[in-house]
């Protein structure tokens, strides 16, 4: 089993039909943040995030989202649409016996957050997003802008049966560790952290399951409000230097929130708050806790 970091709990919760796995760290009584992970990471991927927000006071649910690392893995495509993904967060807040949390996404995790935005706002105190634009931008932007088409057309290879999965898996998964270290800086991963990331990657089934939600996406695209707008405080973190996502997804993603800020980092990545995580822990932990009074 992957080793949790230190002064963090492993919890299993019990939600929407499934089991989910979480880390959880930080006083039990303190602001609940839930930190969601994108493709191909898992709860790990917030590793550099846990110690500096829990000890600002937050008590801090990662979970390893459906079909990833320890969580179930339901069978098919169809459990991994966004309308399942947000009803997990919604559970997660269930169980934690809270009424509004702050929620925070990155990449496909941050999808999930924009759709938990979305439709049930009185959920959440605010909204922090990672590299990760709002699903209605993201289709607008698909159909007009051949950069981006060209940018995303991994997703249409994702949709053939199996062979992405085989393709993948070769080499002990040297295709997938050669992209997170082509599309990040120097510093993002270290070699421990890619062996954390093939063990959570052999687990049985999680493969498949990851590239269902891409499957999901494509074959049951999500039904958004009439009101897309988000009308809690957000804030959008974005490395200018994504290779699969064009920098001005993060302006027209900003002009959708009523109360918003961009901080837009020039040299960064996709992989933003693993290369400029003491920054990021910073103004994560300030906008918390102003924008949650």
């Amino acid at each position: 089993m992957t080793q949790p970091l230190p002064d963090v709990e492993q919890k299993y919760i019990q939600t929407n039909d499934i089991r989910l796995h979480t880390i959880q760290s930080g006083p039990e009584d303190g602001p609940v943040v839930i930190l969601l992970h994108g493709f191909p990471e898992f709860w790990r991927g917030w590793r550099k995030q846990i110690a500096p927000l829990a000890k600002a006071g937050f008590r801090l649910i990662i979970p390893d989202q459906r079909g990833y690392n320890l969580s179930d893995k339901p069978s098919g495509v169809e459990p991994y649409r966004l309308e399942h993904l947000i009803a997990d967060i919604l559970s997660i807040i269930e169980t934690a016996g809270q009424q509004r949390v702050s929620l925070v996404g990155h990449d496909w995790g941050g999808i999930v957050a924009w759709g938990v935005a979305m439709q049930h706002p009185n959920r959440l105190r605010n909204l922090a997003i990672l590299n990760s634009p709002h699903p209605s931008v993201m289709r607008q932007t698909l159909q007009r802008n051949p950069r981006q088409i060209i940018s995303s057309s991994y997703g249409l290879f994702f949709q053939i049966p199996r062979f992405p999965e085989a393709w993948i898996k070769n080499n002990d998964f040297e295709l997938l560790v050669r992209t997170l270290l082509k599309t990040s800086n120097p510093e993002a991963f270290t070699e421990e952290d890619l062996e954390y990331y093939r063990e959570a990657w052999w687990q049985t089934g999680a493969m498949t399951a990851m590239l269902n939600w891409y499957r999901a996406n494509f074959r049951y695209p999500p039904i958004f409000p009439q009101d897309v707008r988000i009308h809690i405080p957000t804030l959008i973190i974005w490395g200018a230097q994504d290779i699969a996502l064009i920098e001005s997804l993060a302006q027209d993603s900003l002009d959708l929130c009523e109360n918003g800020r961009l901080e837009l980092f020039a040299d960064s990545t996709h992989w933003v708050q693993h290369e400029k995580h003491e920054r990021i822990n910073e103004m994560l932990a300030g906008f918390l806790h102003v924008a949650g009074q």
